[in-house]
Order: C-alpha cells, then structure tokens, then sequence
C-alpha cells in the first residue's frame, strides 16, 4: 500500500510573509489523516514547520505517520528550505518518539509551575530592585546577544539567529523598559549586584524571559534566588502559574528548574533538510 499526501487547500499566503498548506494523508487515495506544513514567520522562507501531523485511530502504528512526515520533507525541500522544525506536546509520546525516528533533535522546551499564591522567600542577605534606566541598556544588549548567541549554539544561521533575536526584543519591548507588564529586575547578595531578570506578566501567567548571574557570581546558588524572585513577583501579580523556555543542552539550568517543581509542557524540534 501507498501513502502519499493529497492537497486540501491551494497554497496559503498569509500577511505575514510566510506560506503554508493542508493535505490529507491517503493511503491508496483512501484518506486517513491530515498534514499541515508551512513556512517559519521569523526564519523565513528556508525554514518549514510541521504545524500539524493526524492519522485516524483505524490506521495508526502502521507506519503512516513516518511515511507523512518524510512527504511533507519533500514539500519542503520543494519550497526551498534547508531546515523543518516541529513543537510536540509533554503528553504526547508517541508523536515524540515519531520525532526521533525521522532524526529530529530537541532544540528547546517549554516548562511551567503552578504557584500556591504565597510568594517564597529569597535567602538571607538578598534582595531584589528594580533595575535602573541606566541598567537597562547595557543588559538589553548583552541580553539580545545571549538570545542570539543561543540560537547559532544549535545551528541556526548566523544572520537568521541575529535576526530572530532582533525581532523578537522589538515585538516583546517596543518600548524598552517602559513597555507595560515587564519586569526588569537586579538581585543583589549583601548589596552586590549578581544577576538579573526579566518577567512579562500575561493573562494569569508569569513568563521568565531572561535570568543571568553575573559571571563574577556563578556557582554560588543566586539563579536559584533569582527563580524564587520571578515567583515572588507573578504571586504578587495574582498570577497562577509560572512558564519558561530553556534550551537544549543547559543541564544546570534544567535542572535547577527540575528542582523547583517546574514540568516540561512541550518539546521544540529541528531536522536539518540539506
């Protein structure tokens, strides 16, 4: 038997530049499934997204799903990427072992944290402040260089990884420090600065964005204090859960955020298509 991928819908332009298509996933014309491709709104055009992949319950574990996915990489070699990434849910585990079988690599995930509504205590001698208009640009741009810096680390293009860092401030800070429910904060330890963090507050969540210790400062337990100042703030916001994003590979991180009680929520993967 086939499995080939039939178009559902003529080829989609969306305003935003990218492009994208629905098919059915037919077996011998026979559809049992869906597919759903597009193009990456700040990659651009060489980068694909697996935005959705469904096979009927009838026809599952019969290897419809791999033969889909490797289609739809065809698609998009078609259209001129070079790469193809895809976001799984935690509780998806099929979807994710599929992932790994057509040799997609885990590039980021998302965590969260439900709060108790009582904010934690920081340790004994530290504090969190607001950070200062003179603060705030020297970290902006060193904080903009790390995002982009992170990206290149997983092989994203040099120029796609400064650009993606580049429109991402500029839509979450249009303006600055002054833009409305973000937090900049500056922890200090016996009145020293160490670190630094950034938390946008959204609907009834908390999102950390950024969380630096200072080089001078590493290894000495103030990223933990700095989590615990991001939960602090969302309680004090009334928010109810608190989310983040870590990439791949930063074990101190992840399991610094492990330890507090955060969950994985989602898996983010790439394929290199070339």
């Amino acid at each position: 038997m086939t499995t080939t991928l039939r178009p559902s819908e003529p080829l989609q332009h969306a305003a935003d530049g990218t492009r994208s298509r629905r098919y059915q996933v037919c077996v011998n014309s026979r559809p049992v499934g869906a597919i759903h491709l597009g193009t990456h709104p700040v990659f651009g055009d060489s980068v694909a997204r697996l935005l959705d992949l469904r096979i009927e319950e009838p026809d599952r574990r019969r290897g419809r799903g791999t033969v889909a996915a490797l289609a739809a990489e065809e698609v998009a070699r078609g259209w001129g990427c070079r790469r193809i990434e895809t976001s799984v849910p935690a509780d998806a585990q099929a979807a994710l072992r599929l992932t790994e079988v057509l040799g997609y690599v885990l590039r980021n995930r998302g965590m969260s944290k439900s709060l108790t509504g009582v904010p934690p205590e920081l340790p004994e001698g530290s504090r969190g402040r607001p950070m200062t208009e003179a603060e705030f640009g020297p970290w902006e741009e060193a904080s903009r260089e790390g995002y982009a810096q992170d990206w290149i680390a997983r092989g994203v293009p040099e120029a796609q990884a400064y650009a993606k860092a580049e429109r991402d401030h500029e839509r979450l800070l249009p303006q600055g420090s002054a833009t409305e429910n973000m937090l900049f904060s500056v922890l200090e330890h016996e009145g020293t600065r160490v670190g630094a963090l950034w938390v946008a507050l959204a609907d009834d969540t908390a999102f950390v964005y950024d969380v630096e210790v200072d080089a001078a400062h590493r290894g000495r337990g103030h990223g933990r204090s700095l989590m615990l100042l991001a939960e602090a703030q969302a309680v004090e916001a009334g928010k109810s859960a608190i989310a983040l994003n870590v990439f791949a590979g930063n074990f101190r991180a992840e399991c610094l955020y492990e330890s507090l009680g955060y969950r994985t929520t989602a898996y983010h993967l790439s394929k290199q298509l070339i």
